[in-house]
């Protein structure tokens, strides 16, 4: 069993395991670590936990060490320098009236690359914009196009349930998320309440919906006609977290309602099962053999 840990060089980065040997660690240490691009500072998100050997591989590198006070005063300096080359860089896009939205400007931990975040609706022509980054910082420049979910996860906010966002807080990917979610789920198809901060539809609605799914194959549909301990109905609600539902009777020209248990209700006409390889095959007619 090897002991490793989570750590992350962005405030809302993905997660990287490295392996953590002896040392003691808790979250929000700082810890140096070997990269890419050399040395780096990145911070613990998650107590150290063991893995089975088999488990790790040579990607996994070791926990260097504990970062020093000189190394957060670098860390502290590079994120003056950039909040600077933030501005900078917003100044020449304005310049050059292009279309596109600047996220986030991060500088490598030796100061030898400076990458810049942004959102666009379209493909983007900066060749120009790298010139005039490049004569003013006089370093390696990288522009990274990112998506509107990724855009939230630097920038961060509350979502509507009043928490920090979930990309912000704890999510490593983003899931897929589809409409269909939250018709399963029986939600009010108003954009303005499935849509998050992103302006894509909340990753949330994916949390449940295996939940939902499995009630949907139980709990009779709207508009089904059903047999009850009452007789025969038509469903006319359900409620899919009680499994129940609300069947309407028409008896004596009048109109009753009842609530019952999804267990206790029938589908009059319930769907046939398809056949496929467990149905007997239909024998084919002989055929005229020639003499």
């Amino acid at each position: 069993m090897a002991k490793v840990v989570n750590l992350r060089f962005h405030d809302a980065g993905k997660p990287y395991r490295f392996l953590a040997g002896d040392m003691k660690l808790k979250v929000g240490d700082a810890v140096m670590v070997n990269t890419a691009l050399g040395q780096d500072i990145a911070f613990v998100v998650d107590e150290p936990f063991e893995l089975p050997d088999e488990k790790i591989d040579d990607t996994v590198l070791p926990v260097l060490r504990m970062a020093n006070e000189t190394e957060m005063a670098h860390y502290q300096e590079k994120k003056v320098r950039e909040d600077d080359a933030f501005h900078k860089c917003l100044a020449f896009i304005e310049k050059r009236d292009l279309p596109m939205t600047l996220v986030e400007a991060v500088y490598s931990f030796d100061g030898k690359k400076l990458t810049f975040y942004f959102t666009a609706d379209k493909r983007v022509d900066f060749r120009e914009l790298v010139k005039d980054l490049t004569s003013c910082f006089r370093t390696r420049i990288e522009l990274r196009q990112i998506g509107s979910r990724e855009q939230a996860k630097m920038v961060g906010g509350l979502g509507i349930c009043g928490r920090e966002l979930c990309c912000c807080s704890y999510l490593d990917q983003f899931l897929p998320v589809t409409i269909r979610m939250a018709k399963d789920q029986g939600l009010s198809m108003n954009p303005t309440k499935l849509t998050g901060t992103c302006g894509r539809l909340m990753c949330c609605l994916s949390y449940e919906q295996a939940a939902y799914e499995d009630a949907n194959r139980r709990v009779p549909k709207v508009g089904k006609k059903v047999k009850t301990p009452s007789g025969v109905g038509v469903v006319i609600y359900s409620d899919l977290l009680k499994e129940k539902v609300t069947v309407r009777f028409e008896k004596d020209e009048e109109t009753e309602m009842e609530v019952f248990d999804a267990a206790d209700v029938s589908l009059v006409n319930p769907p046939q099962p398809q056949c496929k390889q467990d149905c007997p095959k239909k024998k084919n007619a002989p055929e005229n053999k020639k003499e």
